[in-house]
């Protein structure tokens, strides 16, 4: 067996047993489900080594998702740590054994506490499995590793229960795009959800080009170069937008009118109803899509109110300063 093939073998140990223990769901996973959307307080999440750091990856997951979660070391639990625990919280606990030293010295006081415990464990006879409210199979057959002793296989079932159970509860909560953002403002992600075209748009005197219907092609080009947008908008005295002109506006008035181009007026060679016109409340990422998907891609597009009032224009170039 090669080493690309021992890898794949190695991928297969794993998908398989996700999909094995997916299988084996049943009412357990039914009741978990009811325990997690009726709990009013948080979600401790806990384990000891490899299961520790799925649980930390859990309790992200869960709270990123519209669900208040926390990882709790058991070690540091029965040094102080057990604090955070009040009674109107909910407990899962991972481990493949069911009976680490660290965990089982610490369920007599969650017990105590009358918290519910989601056990996600692959000893259904163990411990913890005994001592829990509900518990979730993640039994598996053998680990990745080839000597059937590095915690792999388990790490990653216990794992894919636990976004199972987050997943679902997000589904059951009706959890929105909008309230996924509101946890999510950093990062390329956190931008697409929550910036709007508001954000990034050139607007006011002094950055949005704009000249009137009646403006000579000479102050149309003073215009462009002086705000640097690549194009102005074209409006009447009242602020209500009437066109745009581009470069390549531009360059087509002097193919076809030579050196006469600069007697036209902005109305003679503006487009008066361009391909594209933003609104500034879009979402910055499906304005950038709009003006990208097209048979022609847009560099430049107007940003107009609902009365017509140009509010602002926006360059592909501002999307991609903005990191989206």
């Amino acid at each position: 067996m090669s080493w690309i093939e021992f890898a794949r073998e190695s991928l297969k140990v794993e998908a398989n047993a996700i999909l094995a223990s997916g299988s084996r769901l049943n009412d357990s996973f039914e009741r978990a489900l009811e325990l997690l959307d009726a709990c009013r307080g948080k979600v401790i999440v806990t384990g000891v080594g490899k299961s520790g750091i799925a649980s930390k990856k859990i309790a992200a997951t869960l709270t990123s998702t519209g669900c208040p979660a926390l990882f709790l070391h058991p070690t540091e639990a029965m040094h102080g740590d057990l604090g955070i625990l009040a009674m109107e919280d909910i407990v899962i606990a991972l481990s493949n054994s069911g009976e680490s030293e660290e965990l089982s010295a610490i369920l007599p006081a969650i017990l105590a506490r009358g918290v519910p415990i989601i056990a996600i464990v692959g000893n259904l006879s163990s411990t913890l499995a005994q001592k829990s409210t509900v518990c979730i199979d993640a039994s598996i057959e053998r680990e990745a590793c080839p000597l059937n002793l590095a915690p792999t296989t388990s790490v990653v079932v216990a794992m894919a229960l636990g976004d199972a159970l987050a997943m679902t509860l997000q589904k059951k909560r009706g959890f929105r795009e909008e309230d996924y953002a509101l946890n999510h403002p950093g990062g390329r992600l956190g931008r697409r959800l929550t910036m709007r075209v508001r954000d990034l748009m050139r607007s006011g005197s002094e950055f949005l080009p704009i000249v009137a219907p009646t403006s000579p092609l000479m102050e149309v080009l003073s215009e462009i170069s002086a705000k640097g947008a690549g194009a102005t908008c074209v409006a009447d005295e009242t602020g209500v937008f009437v066109g745009l002109i581009t470069d390549y506006d531009v360059r087509k008035a002097f193919q076809q009118y030579g050196s006469n181009a600069l007697e036209k007026q902005a109305q003679e060679i503006m487009t008066a109803n361009p391909a594209l016109t933003l609104n500034r409340d879009q979402l910055a990422y499906e304005a950038m899509r709009l003006m990208e998907e097209r048979p022609r891609p847009l560099t430049v597009a107007p940003v107009i109110g609902i009365d017509r009032q140009c509010q602002g224009m926006i360059r592909i170039h501002d999307f991609v300063r903005a990191g989206l």
